[in-house]
């Protein structure tokens, strides 16, 4: 008798553990934890391609998933924070879970770059049907939905409205400190660098990003004291991409030397409070 059964696996690159994601994550003190609960996830997504429900109306809610995974609901918790600060998953307002990277992983017939696109517009779709109140299909649409040409009409005018803006002092003072720490250990690559280029994207960090000035600096002279981060960041569209995890570390760093005073009764543990970012 054949096995009409479809089955699943998740298909993992030998790189996976050397992301800059997943690096960070396990650098986190209970990383290996939530490396651990992460993979559960994955694992407990893949029959519906990516989300995470009980069933087709019913989240998973803290409980549930810290009984799946076997770890307390408190690590579960901050688990799934973690993992939506560094935009490991997309959780929707009705709680429903989407594991953002999956496509890359799983295992079955058709193409990652076809299941890729497909699974980007099961997301929209099910955000759009919780706006309106309509029922999540299934189906995918064949084509481009008038809210989506909409939005890609919108991306264009503000990518053109960025190109006609211009970069202030403050922001090309900002690239050259970054260029400027990056000399010493790479002088040809920073030789290189266009620094108007790089303040035009500093420029973009505030006003399109709503990041202050004060915060690009203090995380630009934090870089150098960060050995991983240091070596990665170089440059200005790097620094870009890579802001919100870099002040998610800068905190997560902050709380570790304040629990560190506190333990050793230092006088003003406190002075890790009023940080920019």
């Amino acid at each position: 008798m054949s096995d009409n059964k479809r089955y699943y696996y998740l298909k993992l690159k030998e790189n996976f553990f050397d992301s800059d994601e997943m690096v960070l994550l396990e650098s986190m003190p209970d990383g290996y934890i939530y490396s651990n609960i992460l993979l559960k996830l994955y694992l407990r997504s893949l029959k519906h391609e990516g989300k995470l429900m009980f069933n087709d109306r019913i989240p998973f809610n803290s409980t549930m998933l810290a009984t799946i995974t076997r770890h307390s609901v408190g690590v579960v918790e901050k688990a799934v924070q973690i993992f939506r600060d560094l935009q490991l998953i997309d959780v929707l307002d009705n709680g429903a879970i989407y594991m953002s990277d999956i496509q890359s992983f799983i295992g079955k017939s058709s193409t990652e770059a076809d299941r890729k696109r497909e699974y980007r517009k099961k997301i929209e779709e099910a955000k759009r049907n919780l706006i309106t109140g309509g029922q999540v299909s299934d189906k995918c649409p064949d084509k481009t939905t008038p809210e989506l040409e909409i939005e890609i009409e919108k991306d264009i005018d503000i990518d053109k409205e960025e190109k006609k803006g211009k970069y202030s002092d403050e922001h090309l003072r900002l690239a050259k400190k970054l260029q400027s720490n990056l000399t010493e250990d790479f002088p040809k690559e920073m030789n290189k660098v266009d620094i108007e280029k790089w303040a035009d994207t500093i420029r973009l960090m505030e006003e399109r990003d709503k990041a202050s000035i004060e915060a690009i600096e203090y995380v630009i002279n934090w870089l150098p004291t960060n050995e991983f981060w240091f070596g990665n960041i170089r440059s200005a569209k790097k620094l870009r991409e890579k802001f919100e995890k870099l002040k998610f570390e800068i905190k997560a760093d902050k709380n570790n030397h304040k629990k560190q005073s506190q333990k050793l009764q230092y006088s003003n543990p406190s002075e890790y409070d009023d940080l920019p970012i």
